[in-house]
């Protein structure tokens, strides 16, 4: 078995264990550090919006040999307006001038073909008005706001209100990240960046349903013993998916990472870096939300109950005065304990041997008779 195998069995099993619950401040922290810097890159300097938002005209060339400096030159001194010259992979521009009418694009085709030195016909012109763009954002924000219901509502049936308001936080969190990328990056923001927002909602809850799956499971009967507080087992449930959480993101990532630095970087197509940039910032950011977000925040609003706060109480009393016997509490052996399984404590130090994962009634040691 590889290393990285070995450790998830582990963790697994609760052999191993860090303590993403303990510092949850910390993440908290760096998280509104990253939001708050986001939300001021979209004042300032501010979204890239395109042509489809703003209304203007796109002209393709055919292959040429023009530079992209000489053709946003000649572009801008045709329209009078800023230009953005894209070289695409089989060697034809794409020019985005805003704010053109039918009249103004007609002549900045004919003026670029004069100083591009070919027919006019063999540069294709398409005007875009800005109603278009402004329906598409209305279409925009209805989805996400059907989506974010629709997933309120699930999870608040499928597991419990407190989960389903930290998996609305988390997907808050990362849609206001990715659009702050976008913003400090200056990529242009377009239907394809549009698409690839909406697309990400998925992948960001993804993660954090399967640690919630585990939670729910680990949680039951959870009063009935005086070992674990929620926190434990919400720390166990993190720890138990982390390999798998990081196998699947790095999976997801990659041919994401290909379309972003390949497909955009080197063969100069547009529309794969409006829809890549989003989708790899908004994977990244909805597996780091659902460790370091979602699953704190469900443990702070879980141990504000009376049953969970009497439950923790108990739990410390009971761990205090076995450190005052020199014992660990979790060598204790009653029943209900037994049944409901080992989960690493807060109190167990990141990477040490935490206990050995309980055993239910009924259920195989695994040693040989």
């Amino acid at each position: 078995m590889s290393r990285l195998g070995n450790l998830g069995a582990r963790l697994y099993r609760g052999e191993v264990g860090y303590d993403f619950i303990g510092k949850r401040k910390i993440w908290y922290g760096i998280s509104i550090l990253i939001t708050i810097t986001a939300m001021v890159s979209l004042v300032v300097p501010g979204l890239n919006m395109g042509i489809e938002f703003k209304g203007g005209a796109v002209f393709t060339t055919s292959k040429t040999s023009v530079s992209v400096a000489q053709a946003q030159e000649a572009a801008e001194r045709a329209s009078g307006h800023d230009a953005i010259v894209q070289k695409l992979g089989n060697g034809t521009l794409r020019i985005q001038v805003s704010e053109l009418d039918t009249q103004e694009a007609n002549q900045v085709e004919k003026e670029l073909a004069e100083d591009f030195k070919v027919d006019a016909e063999t540069i294709n012109a398409e005007l875009v008005g800005p109603s278009w763009g402004k329906e598409i954002a209305n279409k925009a924000w209805t989805g996400l706001g059907v989506f974010m219901i629709l997933v309120v509502i699930y999870l608040a049936i499928a597991f419990e209100w407190r989960m389903a308001v930290a998996a609305l936080v988390a997907l808050i969190h990362d849609i206001t990240i990715t659009v702050g990328v976008y913003a400090l990056v200056g990529f242009e923001v377009t239907p394809g960046t549009v698409i690839g927002l909406l697309t990400i909602l998925g992948y960001s809850l993804y993660d954090t349903v399967v640690v919630f799956d585990s939670l729910k499971e680990g949680s039951k009967d959870i009063t009935k013993q005086t070992r674990w507080t929620y926190s434990d087992v919400a720390n166990r449930s993190i720890n138990s998916t982390l390999v798998r959480s990081i196998n699947t993101t790095v999976v997801a990532l990659l041919p994401v990472a290909g379309l972003l630095f390949i497909g955009g970087g080197v063969l100069g197509a547009g529309m794969l870096n409006d829809i890549s940039l989003s989708l790899f910032v908004g994977l990244a950011a909805g597996a780091y939300s659902s460790i370091f977000i979602a699953t704190p925040l469900v443990a702070d609003l879980k141990e504000r109950e009376p049953q969970m706060k009497a439950l923790k109480k108990r739990v410390l009393a009971k761990r205090a005065a076995a450190a005052a016997k020199g014992e660990s509490a979790q060598d204790g052996t009653e029943g209900s304990d037994e049944d409901f399984g080992g989960v690493p404590g807060d109190a167990a130090p990141a990477g040490a041997v935490v206990g050995q994962r309980g055993r239910g009634r009924g259920r195989p040691s695994g040693r040989r008779r």
